[in-house]
């Protein structure tokens, strides 16, 4: 890429600029389906529009994938920028404040810049690749929490459309398993939240069984440069292909990835 994926990292902040403007001075609009129980607002697509000119032209070179309108530019490339306009948009439709926009820069399937913006909470993280993450201009670090049972984890939305009831039969074991093990549960309904907020230290882990690079890369890089541990569910290193997403600081990674190894097992009937 360029000297180093900092050297983006502006253009990724101004499009976070663009899009936390766009949200907070129109409603809504109507919503489009997408799916069972899955839907889009004229804010997603004008958002995501907006975002989609701005790297055309700032960065040409490089693939735009985003989550309403797919992928555009040189998909042979080894940079992609991948973009969701807003990500908890059954949050926003609501006017629940947890919903934001998150935007990835991934080189070879492994995120190095991303931006998150949570626009009614007025926070927005950043990080580069080996250059630290932040919230504003405070450098962030993951929780130093030693013990699972003091633990706060976020969990992801239960899955919906196709297949929901088996995937959900996982996500509901899962939940069980972290109720009986962790101090807290949460489901925020937002992945970049979530990631965020791991970085931040807010949560000492987020498991999200799932795994959409609009969703997940700017969180990914910015928990991983705050110190958290992100992996696939199995724990092996969490890549653009990953099936699913977890962060955790690092003392209490290895006991989350054994719950959720046993959780794994037993849906697959092998325990």
């Amino acid at each position: 890429m360029t000297d180093a994926p900092a050297a983006l990292l502006p253009v990724a902040l101004r499009a976070a600029e663009i899009a936390s403007d766009l949200v907070h001075t129109r409603v809504p609009g109507l919503l489009t389906a997408k799916g069972d129980r899955d839907m889009a607002s004229e804010v997603d697509y004008a958002v995501e529009r907006a975002v989609r000119d701005y790297l055309k032209e700032r960065t040409p070179d490089i693939a735009i994938l985003g989550e309403e309108e797919g992928i555009t530019g040189d998909t042979a490339g080894e940079l992609m920028w991948a973009i969701d306009p807003v990500d908890g948009t059954a949050n926003f439709v609501r006017n629940i404040p947890l919903c934001g926009f998150s935007l990835g820069l991934i080189e070879r399937g492994r995120p190095v810049v991303g931006v998150i913006d949570l626009p009614f909470l007025g926070t927005r993280y950043h990080a580069a690749q080996h250059t630290g993450a932040y919230l504003g201009d405070r450098r962030i670090q993951a929780s130093m929490t030693t013990d699972l049972k003091d633990a706060i984890v976020a969990i992801g939305d239960y899955a919906v459309g196709e297949g929901a009831e088996a995937k959900n039969r996982q996500r509901i074991a899962l939940t069980e398993r972290l109720a009986a093990n962790v101090q807290r549960v949460r489901m925020l309904g937002s992945a970049a939240i979530d990631l965020a907020w791991v970085a931040e230290g807010k949560l000492d882990a987020s498991i999200t069984l799932s795994n959409k690079p609009w969703d997940t890369a700017a969180g990914v890089i910015i928990a991983r440069e705050a110190g958290a541990k992100v992996t696939d569910q199995d724990g092996t290193d969490h890549t653009a292909i990953s099936t699913a997403t977890v962060a955790a600081n690092s003392t209490i990674a290895v006991e989350l990835a054994s719950i959720l190894k046993t959780v794994v097992a037993a849906s697959q009937g092998q325990s």
